[in-house]
């Protein structure tokens, strides 16, 4: 499932926008913020090959996959089910 857009909101929230047509909004912190500073939050794009967000000129990046998983907390869903 790539990601095909984002949205900065604020700090460290964006909205992500999926291939699959879904979007939602989400607060990244826990998920970067060892590794991405707020002042390097604008370095964020996307890699069209891969789909992937990416910051710091691609020396960060999460993959599509992961980024769904944490922003619909796939792994707290299926614990509870």
């Amino acid at each position: 499932m790539k990601l095909i857009d984002i949205i900065h909101q604020t700090n460290y929230t964006f909205t992500l926008f999926f291939e699959n047509g879904e979007k939602k909004d989400c607060d990244l912190k826990e998920l970067i913020e060892k590794h991405v500073s707020l002042n390097q939050i604008k370095t964020a794009q996307i890699n069209p090959e891969w789909g992937c967000l990416e910051f710091n000129e691609g020396r960060v990046d999460i993959e599509p996959k992961t980024l769904y998983n944490y922003a619909y907390d796939i792994k707290k869903l299926s614990e509870a089910a």
